[in-house]
């Protein structure tokens, strides 16, 4: 992708591990953990809704945040003939641009501050007044239906989860992986935007697979 120039850089493995804190989502933490690509996405799908001062993250942020980060994977779900074309259809859907690009930099930039600790010669200078920052955007009622079906959809779990968390099937929780959001998305919800994946020339057969392929578990 070439749309912003340098990417973010490339992890070891496009099979990410489960770390089972970074991939905690709110505010319903309990009910399914995230593997740390897709925990990233919808930090990035967050930042993009908030560039729209938009109380909720939508299907589209979120692909928005699994295109930006997580495509020359994802992609291979798509004919390569067709890959260009959908590049395309995404940046629209997503409403990608290099000023919403560049908001969110400043914006993540500016949060990742106001969370490091202050060294302690600052601790005793007079306070600065903080920013009053709007309320961080939550998960529109489509997003979390797809999250829902991926709930379900999921063969993965963690063991580590309790009963008294919420769990599922003898007290684990559900992990959910970007591919089985985003067959959710294309196979699981009625919105507009899961309509036009479905009809983009997505493999959803392959797809399908690759989620329950036990080869593929964040915890290996």
């Amino acid at each position: 992708m070439s749309l912003f120039g340098k990417k973010p850089e490339p992890r070891e493995s496009t099979r990410v591990g489960y770390d089972g804190i970074a991939g905690e989502s709110a505010p319903s933490a309990s009910r399914h953990r995230l593997t740390l690509d897709l925990s990233r996405g919808i930090e990035l799908a967050t930042m993009l809704a908030s560039s729209r001062a938009s109380q909720f993250v939508e299907i589209a942020d979120l692909l928005a945040g699994l295109y930006i980060y997580e495509w020359d994977r994802l992609a291979s779900y798509w004919p390569e003939e067709n890959r260009e074309h959908v590049e395309e259809m995404l940046q629209e859907i997503c409403q990608i641009s290099p000023q919403r690009w560049n908001y969110w930099i400043t914006l993540y930039d500016a949060r990742r501050k106001d969370a490091e600790p202050q060294p302690r010669w600052k601790q005793f200078g007079k306070p600065k007044q903080k920013i009053r920052r709007a309320p961080i955007p939550v998960p529109s009622t489509t997003l979390r239906a797809a999250f829902d079906a991926a709930e379900w959809v999921s063969p993965f779990r963690d063991p580590k989860a309790g009963a008294e968390e919420g769990g599922r099937d003898g007290g684990t929780i559900p992990i959910l992986t970007a591919e089985c959001v985003l067959l959710c998305i294309a196979k699981y919800t009625s919105s507009e935007t899961g309509k036009k994946l479905a009809h983009s020339g997505l493999d959803i057969d392959q797809l399908e697979r690759a989620v329950l392929d036990p080869k593929r578990s964040p915890l290996r």
